[in-house]
């Protein structure tokens, strides 16, 4: 389908050119010419009528070096192809390849006045190049199905898994992190309306996803799925660049998704140099990611390695808090809700009354009253040993059995 925005662009990109002109993605499927079309060859027309470019003009388009490239390129013309000299203006936003934008000329004509204006209109064709990431990139056909074969290889299908490790932006970047990245709904009716579209929930977690990593030099690649987009990190030393990512996340998917912007969280997998762990990275980064969506004790940006007893209760075929019969008389007790969240505090910071009284906006006394309270319930004190372990953990498999579906 044309866009209306993309012609309008087109248009006035030729005009400054004063040549025809098309537009391509990076799968060869035309998105827009303008009426200027003065100078054409038959490539050109039949281009023009199928909507694709054939596999013989794409080979020696390619043969020049455009899917590498990032200035202008001269392809000379080719008269067994039919095809006359043109020139392809790569289409990229922060390094990030769009699509291809082509000139075509006489064969009398020099291509070097077309390169002399080109960077006159630079800022025609960096808005050019926008235009398309924000709208057909997302839906291209080509996207879509490096997107479908990236999620299956994260899914354990080893043929997916062969393929996207001879992607060039994969091969040769070990070793490699994966991230889950997703926001944060509270609300379970909100929850439930967004699952109502599934194929709209994928195609916004797709588009922010892909806004979210542009530019930014450790991520790979990226695909969204139904509450969560999945993105291939290289492994380096820091974490502003993920900061950043979910930054954008968050911005992109609320604007886009039409509401306020919740808290987002990241889940990173442990690096690994074997792709072939490709899928148990993935599941170590949702189980990362539900670990900060369940528990606020966990940061928003976390690694696998941080989600501390999360790690045994996702390997955990059905962990339950009820299943402590310490934990179960103190939830009974407990209706008005004062006395696990001062336990759980003491538990997770191993901070004194006095830090935890400040946190909860307690006084002390209240603190020590409370932990009477728990004495008193269960008969035990749960401050020490077993009694402690067994009310911690019971603690967190409620909190994990409440964690999101992904």
């Amino acid at each position: 389908m044309r866009n209306p925005d993309v012609e309008e662009s087109v248009e006035a990109i030729a005009g400054a050119l004063g040549h025809g002109v098309s537009v391509e993605d990076v799968d060869g499927v035309l998105l827009g010419y303008s009426s200027h079309q003065s100078t054409a060859d038959q490539v050109r027309v039949n281009f023009l009528l199928s909507k694709k470019v054939p596999a013989d003009v794409s080979a020696w388009q390619l043969s020049h070096g455009i899917a590498t490239a990032v200035r202008p390129v001269v392809v000379p013309a080719n008269e067994q192809l039919g095809m006359l000299g043109r020139v392809c203006v790569p289409l990229l936003v922060r390094g990030f390849r769009v699509g291809y934008l082509w000139v075509i000329h006489d064969a009398e004509e020099s291509p070097d006045a077309i390169l002399g204006a080109l960077p006159g209109i630079r800022g025609r064709l960096d808005q050019l190049a926008e235009l398309l990431l924000d709208t057909n990139t997302p839906e291209s056909e080509a996207r879509r199905r490096r997107e479908a074969l990236f999620l299956a290889a994260c899914a354990g299908d080893s043929d997916a898994v062969d393929t996207v490790a001879g992607w060039p932006e994969v091969y040769g970047r070990a070793p490699w992190v994966v991230g889950t990245i997703m926001e944060r709904i509270e609300d379970p009716d909100t929850a439930l309306a967004e699952l109502a579209d599934p194929e709209a929930g994928v195609l916004l977690q797709r588009i922010a996803a892909l806004h979210a990593t542009v530019g930014i030099r450790p991520a790979l690649f990226s695909a969204g799925a139904q509450l969560h987009a999945v993105i291939l990190f290289r492994d380096l030393p820091g974490r502003a660049e993920h900061e950043a990512v979910l930054k954008r996340y968050g911005t992109e998917i609320s604007l886009r998704g039409g509401h306020p912007e919740r808290p987002d969280m990241l889940g990173l997998s442990e690096p690994f140099s074997d792709l072939r762990r490709l899928p148990e990275a993935y599941t170590q980064s949702k189980t990362a990611v539900q670990a900060a969506a369940v528990d606020p004790g966990i940061d928003r940006l976390v690694d696998y390695r941080n989600t501390g007893v999360y790690q045994f209760l996702a390997a955990s075929r059905r962990p339950a808090g009820a299943e402590s019969v310490y934990f179960g008389d103190l939830a009974e007790q407990d209706r008005n809700g004062e006395l696990l969240p001062v336990l759980e505090l003491l538990y997770d910071t191993d901070g004194s009354v006095a830090d935890v009284a400040a946190r909860l906006h307690l006084h002390r006394s209240s603190v020590y009253n409370r932990l009477a309270r728990i004495r008193s319930i269960i008969g035990a004190d749960p401050l020490r040993g077993r009694i402690r372990l067994e009310l911690h953990l019971a603690m967190k498999a409620v909190r994990w059995a409440a964690r999101p579906r992904i």
